[in-house]
């Protein structure tokens, strides 16, 4: 007898803040990935399955975005908080993420 099926995995990968396309508050958005991998006697064997999305924390609303987006909004939300110093320096706040217009998804 084979037993074989598949397994979930999350990873929250950033908080970035944002603001949000459903409710257009400004507000922390988690950056999650979600990969699905085939198992085989319940060992993980490989993945089948990669998505990314972001998750709105004031509204709940989630929204896909592709790995390409997601990469781009981790790069921005590591500068945002590795570089604090120099957007308190611009004025901006501690830890925020501010982006050029056309940039967001959430912008419609």
């Amino acid at each position: 007898m084979i037993i074989f099926g598949t397994k979930g995995y999350l990873y929250q990968l950033a908080i970035l803040t944002l603001v949000c396309g459903q409710c257009g508050n400004p507000s922390a958005h988690t950056l999650r990935k979600r990969v699905s991998k085939f198992t085989l006697f319940f060992v993980p064997v490989f993945p089948y399955s990669t998505k990314y999305s972001t998750q709105c924390t004031f509204c709940g609303a989630e929204q896909q975005v592709t790995k390409e987006q997601a990469e781009e909004l981790q790069i921005q939300g590591g500068s945002g908080q590795d570089g604090q110093a120099q957007g308190q320096a611009q004025g901006y706040g501690h830890g925020q993420t501010h982006q050029q217009p056309g940039q967001n998804p959430y912008q419609r």
